[in-house]
């Protein structure tokens, strides 16, 4: 597309060039960018308010046998079902979620349960190997009671008295070896 093989294109392509060079360098100018942006953000919100107009236009008019509103009323529809599937789906996700929490609770709940039952069972032979220990103290501590006042009888028995019978002292011994053999 040089000039020499179209002429009249050659001249409109230069002249669109040019205007096109003039546009950028207008561009440039901060002021006048500044301007352009805020006269393009000014239609875009004038294009919503009339989008939005023609909406409610559209919602004022809406009839359930209009072209329009049997659209709706189906997209409502496949809405609503497709709304009712996840939320199907999204329960039976949780009930499955909450019925592993309950097995792995009831699990853990025969665990402790029989881990409980041991311990009763050793609690209870620790309180019975208690009592036997105890009962044993006891004996141990009247047979210790018996030996010490026995010994103390012996002891009293073998002090000498003001005047000592050397035939008395035999037989004293003799009784107190008796009763040191039979204990």
């Amino acid at each position: 597309m040089t000039p020499e093989i179209f002429p009249k294109r050659g001249r409109r392509w230069e002249a669109t060039e040019i205007l096109s060079k003039k546009t950028r360098r207008l561009l440039l100018d901060p002021a006048i960018h500044e301007e352009f942006t805020r006269l393009k953000n000014l239609v875009e919100e004038k294009e919503k308010k009339v989008k939005e107009l023609q909406d409610n236009l559209a919602a004022v008019n809406f009839t359930a046998n209009s072209r329009l509103g049997k659209m709706l009323m189906a997209k409502c529809r496949t809405l609503q079902e497709e709304n009712e599937e996840i939320g199907a789906v999204a329960s039976e996700g949780k009930i499955h979620e909450m019925g592993m929490k309950i097995a792995v609770l009831k699990t853990q709940n025969a665990e402790l349960k029989n881990q409980f039952e041991a311990l009763y069972k050793h609690t209870e032979g620790l309180a019975s190997d208690l009592d036997t220990s105890n009962e044993m103290v006891a004996l141990l501590q009247e047979k210790l009671e018996e030996k010490d006042r026995l010994l103390k009888k012996l002891m009293s028995q073998n002090e000498p008295k003001d005047e000592p019978n050397e035939s008395n002292c035999d037989e004293k011994s003799d009784q107190e070896t008796e009763l040191v053999v039979e204990t």
